[in-house]
């Protein structure tokens, strides 16, 4: 299957030299990039030839951290104004109903809304199995399937429950034979390490207030042994701080270190509060992080210091977060808040929009370790591509002059053209293959009745 997209108004690459084409081209043979021009392009037979005149083009986002079940719990009103710990201990309440048809439903829905937004790879960070729902993981899966996404899922994990001094119910946590057992399972099922897969899995329990030390040294263990990459999240919280003083004698970083978990096949999801030692450690082990700017001002966590992090080792992707912590899966939204906060916090110079785009893109990508496949328009990478006519939307209509600024400091709503692994996705705003109502009915329904369960 040969392609051929032309007539592109504007092309950013976000190659190594940030090139920016005009009337550019890309020829895509299958799901790989094999040329990019600009001016008159090839004139060979193509089996599909698509028109982007009049669009600006860019590579797929890349969402580096979620929790796709929590799209079935935003704006609940009695956790609106909660902080974290708070929040966590209502919603594990409604959370420990759920079920393969909720998974299912509210992956798809979640997925939906981020293509939508631009995003052609993602992970999910399942760490919820309540009793008798052990394969979760697998109806979460099926649902990345139907939507075509790029699906760097993760096997998550809750081992420390409310009777041991952890904060989840036991309703929802397994024991690490259960856990481990599984890990041997889904890793069988649906890691596939090959170039260009759109199925691969990393393991991640869920953090230190919900596991114990003892499975953070086994999944690391195991993760070395399967050559797989580790996730949790990580100082996001002053509370987290409090509680790994109070029960490990050390901040969450130092605890890491001493578990062995710095390392560039981990990425650690949130980073706020960290000193400039904090950060050291994490450049020089070459971590990755999933910085969520929209989810630390929802429940009032901080600000993470991307600015001072931004020229370190460190390698750094954006995240939408669980819905339930953002309330809504807008990786645009996400992008201009990035910039936004940093500003807030270091000044108006402190991340430029191209530097918010690249975290959105290259940056996503390399926290993936992907960076050779994915994250750029360039020959030899996977064909995951974006466009946006802007030069007939009210919200960009004086903002043509930088249209790659405009997607950021403007009000940009959604993309106009998708295509990820060289299957167009969105033509024209919509989705060519998936009815959404559908699963929009669906996911209200099964809302309402797990809402109302107690």
């Amino acid at each position: 299957m040969r392609t051929l997209i032309k007539n592109i108004d504007t092309l950013a690459t976000f190659d190594n030299n940030g090139r920016e084409l005009k009337n550019a081209w890309i020829e895509i043979e299958d799901n790989i990039i094999k040329a990019i021009g600009v001016n008159e392009p090839p004139q060979d037979a193509f089996d599909k030839v698509i028109d982007a005149k009049g669009m600006v083009m860019l590579p797929g986002f890349v969402n580096t951290h979620h929790h796709f079940y929590q799209s079935l719990f935003r704006a609940v009103p009695a956790v609106q104004d909660a902080k974290l710990f708070d929040w966590l201990v209502y919603l594990y309440e409604r959370w420990k109903y759920i079920d393969e048809e909720a998974v299912y439903v509210s992956s798809i829905v979640a997925i939906l809304e981020m293509m939508k937004s631009g995003v052609t790879t993602t992970t999910d960070h399942l760490y919820l199995f309540p009793k008798g729902h052990p394969n979760l993981y697998d109806a979460e899966v099926e649902g990345a399937k139907l939507t075509g996404v790029r699906f760097y899922g993760t096997r998550g994990s809750m081992s420390l429950s409310k009777k041991d001094g952890g904060l989840p119910p036991d309703s929802v946590v397994q024991t690490e034979e259960e856990i481990l057992k599984d890990y041997e399972r889904v890793i069988k099922l649906y890691h596939d390490p090959k170039p260009f897969s759109m199925s691969r899995v990393a393991l991640a329990p869920c953090s230190p207030f919900s596991v114990t030390k003892e499975l953070m040294i086994l999944t690391r263990e195991f993760a070395e042994k399967h050559d797989l990459l580790l996730h949790t999240h990580l100082a996001e919280t002053k509370d987290e701080d409090e509680f790994c003083l109070e029960k490990f004698g050390k901040r969450p970083v130092d605890y890491m270190e001493e578990l062995g978990w710095l390392s560039d096949r981990v990425w650690f999801a949130h980073l706020v509060h960290l000193t400039d030692a904090d950060i050291k450690k994490l450049s020089d082990a070459r971590v990755g992080m999933a910085h969520c700017p929209t989810s630390n001002m929802r429940l009032g966590s901080g600000i993470s210091p991307v600015f001072k992090m931004k020229n370190t080792n460190m390698r750094i992707g954006l995240a939408v977060d669980g819905s339930s912590s953002n309330d809504t899966g807008n990786f645009l939204l996400e992008i201009r808040n990035a910039m936004l906060l940093q500003r807030v916090a270091f000044g108006e110079s402190a991340l430029t929009a191209r530097e918010a785009l690249k975290l959105a893109t290259l940056g996503g990508a390399s926290v993936f370790r992907m960076e050779k496949e994915i994250g750029s328009i360039e020959v030899g990478k996977a064909a995951d591509i974006i466009g946006f006519k802007l030069d007939d939307r009210l919200e960009f209509a004086g903002g043509l002059s930088d249209p790659f600024g405009a997607l950021v400091f403007c009000d940009a709503k959604g993309v106009d053209f998708s295509m990820i692994n060289g299957n167009v996705v969105i033509e024209d705003g919509h989705f060519v293959h998936i009815d959404e109502e559908t699963y929009i009915q669906k996911q209200n329904e099964i809302s309402k009745k797990l809402l109302s369960m107690e």
